[in-house]
């Protein structure tokens, strides 16, 4: 076999030099342009991705904020049934005791009603027989109101502490002997014998009438107040009635 060596270096120079042209004005392009494609590509999945991580942030920021305002939500809801618990227990506990005050007043008011009733009742029972009893004694002889009852007094006078029978006199200051009707001479005589033979000394007195006393004497002096009569027996009597 014979090779044109001629031939052949030729056909190798024009390979190089296509190759050359090639490099230069195709593939070196083509590279830049890819490698550009490449940069942008690259750029916009950079892009991509920084959006998608912002989105994704956005997105847990947001879930964030809905179970922060869940929670805020669950605890508001959590105060106000409380709240409501409290109040309605608290409105409950003030009816009770409101009707519990109304309770004890009422019957306050009713118990003191009944006693009232009952105090009205004792008062008119015991004054129906006080007013028997004064009605009965209206019945005594006219001596036997006076006499009879000169020397209880007497003795009164004479219990009295020694200052306040050295007082009693009738001289400086008046002194009341109140009967139930006028005294005779004698029963006046009697009254100034006891009285003295009492106090050991004379005792000057005005002589009162007061048909109330029913029956008995009573002595009145600034200092003292000496009863020895029915009206003081019968008070007495009704207020024993009364406080039992």
């Amino acid at each position: 076999m014979h090779i044109d060596w001629w031939t052949l270096l030729l056909q190798t120079v024009n390979a190089l030099v296509l190759v050359w042209l090639l490099a230069r004005f195709l593939f070196r392009p083509v590279a830049k342009i890819v490698a550009e494609r490449q940069h942008a590509a690259a750029a916009l999945m950079a892009d991509a991705a920084a959006a998608k991580a912002a989105a994704l942030d956005e997105q847990q920021k947001a879930a964030a904020d809905s179970a922060q305002v869940a929670a805020l939500r669950a605890h508001l809801l959590d105060a106000a049934t409380a709240e409501a618990a409290q109040l309605k227990a608290s409105l409950e506990n003030a009816a009770r005791t409101d009707t519990e005050q109304m309770r004890a007043a009422a019957q306050t008011a009713i118990d003191a009603s009944r006693r009232e009733a009952a105090a009205a009742d004792s008062d008119r029972a015991s004054q129906f027989a006080l007013d028997v009893t004064a009605r009965l004694l209206d019945r005594l002889p006219a001596e036997a109101r006076i006499a009879g009852f000169i020397d209880g007094l007497a003795r009164e006078l004479a219990a009295l502490p020694d200052v306040t029978r050295a007082q009693l006199t009738g001289d400086d200051e008046a002194v009341r002997l109140i009967v139930p009707r006028t005294l005779t001479a004698a029963e006046l005589a009697a009254c100034h014998t006891a009285f003295t033979q009492a106090l050991g000394h004379a005792l000057q007195v005005q002589v009162t009438v007061d048909p109330a006393v029913i029956a008995g004497l009573e002595l009145e002096a600034p200092h003292a107040l000496v009863r020895n009569s029915f009206r003081h027996d019968l008070a007495g009597l009704k207020m024993e009635l009364l406080g039992s």
